[in-house]
């Protein structure tokens, strides 16, 4: 699905939203270019980040992790600078810099003295449109994004399995390829798909500029105006659109096994909603119910129970993101104790999520709960990346500043009952995947699996 990422009024004159902890100024360029300015004059520096509306998830059939490949050949060089002269001079800036790719944006980034961002904005806005590619820098870089799959995916059983059972959960969306692509894919990646790549996605009017630091927004506005002002719209820029799933009438399972493996696992994940522009509240109230299930190692549900009480369990987590443009997942894991089979963990599992729903939410965790959860977004505005970074995952997936700064208040206002209604909704196992990861030489018993998932041979 497609939505607009700031509210129509930020398309106007610069608008300062209230409400926020920090003091946020959006606008937008003529060419599009969308820019959020949080200030924050505690220290004389700044982080500068340009978030391209465009990830993994967007990416043409047959080319996947293209998205993440051109992350990496943004570093090339431009008509105007060679070839790791970006990273060097924010580095004689004395500044750091990176990049990342998610499912639904590609970032960078520079965290620089606050006299220094002017500099930035000039290169960012260089290689925004300038990008020049040869064989001769792109097939290198091909050899290390493979190498860099071998490193954290094919050398990890864990990230094999997860990879697979990611697949599983998506029948027709995107977000069922790896982001870092599949191997067989990236070996054919070539420096024309690049360039096409990046034609049809990188342009202001694709674009958010976040500068968060010890700034002015007026001078903010004046240094985007004349870097990122004089260049062109795209005017073929398509709204995004990505298959839907269809309804999902059947739980999936698999199984994976690997002699690597040093402690096999249960899995299950649940398609969950997303954080939507407007309608946060039932993300807000899965955010309670990863966290009650299996937000700590020592106080959550799953840990009392299963590891603490039963000793049953080495370990149990549950997880929820709700930053995503298109449904998300929430998941729970259990990893049993040597000689406990996984089928028994399973049960173990199944058990827990069954008194939960009967008992309800405990009110003593439920507070303790959102008392951290309050301190974690006091906490969050102490880092001016990660107050970025924020904001940057937000817009890209769909929401404005305006949901950004009501977030912790919805946080806040999410109520036991908020919590026991959507866990009923969210686990229904015929939207779940379950997934067995296993030692090569696991006892038979293994689970026959309603779907099998072939085992074939990120940032």
């Amino acid at each position: 699905m497609h939505r607009c990422l700031l509210p129509a009024l930020l398309l106007g004159p610069a608008l300062t939203l209230p409400a926020g902890a920090e003091e946020v100024t959006g606008f937008t360029l003529d060419n599009g270019m969308e820019v959020v300015v949080i200030e924050d004059h505690r220290a004389p520096v700044a982080v500068n980040m340009v978030w391209y509306r465009v990830g993994a998830a967007d990416e043409p059939a047959g080319k996947s992790g293209i998205a993440h490949f051109l992350e990496h050949l943004m570093f090339k060089g431009t008509d105007r600078r060679a070839p790791g002269e970006f990273s060097a001079t924010v580095e004689l800036n004395g500044g750091s810099d990176n990049a990342f790719t998610g499912q639904d944006y590609t970032g960078y980034f520079q965290r620089v003295a606050a006299d220094r961002l002017d500099l930035m904005m000039e290169m960012e806005a260089d290689r925004m449109t300038g990008l020049t590619l040869t064989d001769a820098v792109v097939l290198p870089e091909r050899d290390v994004i493979l190498e860099e799959r071998n490193q954290r995916t094919e050398n990890s059983p864990g990230a094999l399995f997860n990879e697979q059972r990611q697949a599983a959960q998506y029948l027709n969306h995107a977000y069922g390829k790896p982001i870092i692509g599949w191997k067989h894919e990236m070996e054919g990646l070539t420096r024309q798909d690049a360039l096409d790549f990046y034609r049809a996605n990188y342009a202001p009017n694709n674009a958010i500029l976040i500068v968060a630091g010890d700034v002015e927004p007026g001078a903010v506005r004046a240094m985007a105006e004349a870097h990122f002002g004089p260049l062109a719209a795209n005017p073929e820029l398509a709204p995004r659109q990505r298959p839907a799933e269809p309804p999902q009438r059947a739980e999936r399972r698999l199984s994976y096994s690997d002699p690597r493996v040093g402690q096999p696992y249960v899995t299950r994940s649940y398609l969950a909603p997303e954080r939507d522009p407007g309608a946060q509240e039932e993300a807000a109230a899965l955010v309670y119910l990863a966290g009650i299930l299996g937000g700590s190692n020592t106080t959550s549900l799953l840990a009392r129970t299963l590891q603490f009480n039963e000793k049953t369990a080495l370990y149990t987590s549950s997880f929820y993101d709700g930053l995503s443009l298109d449904d998300t997942t929430f998941t729970l894991l259990v990893m049993p104790v040597p000689g406990r089979s996984l089928e028994e963990a399973e049960a173990d599992l199944d058990r827990v999520i069954a008194r939960f729903l009967e008992e309800g939410v405990d009110e003593e965790a439920f507070a303790r709960l959102k008392m951290r959860l309050h301190a974690g977004e006091i906490y969050r505005r102490d880092s001016l990346q990660g107050l970025a970074q924020s904001y940057g995952e937000a817009l890209t997936s769909g929401l404005d500043v305006a949901d950004v700064q009501a977030w912790p208040d919805i946080l806040q206002q999410v109520t036991p009952a908020d919590v026991e209604a959507a866990a009923a909704r969210l686990f229904d196992r015929r939207r779940a995947v379950t997934g067995f990861l296993l030692k090569d030489d696991a006892p038979t018993g293994a689970p026959v699996p309603a779907m099998e998932i072939p085992t074939e041979a990120i940032r």
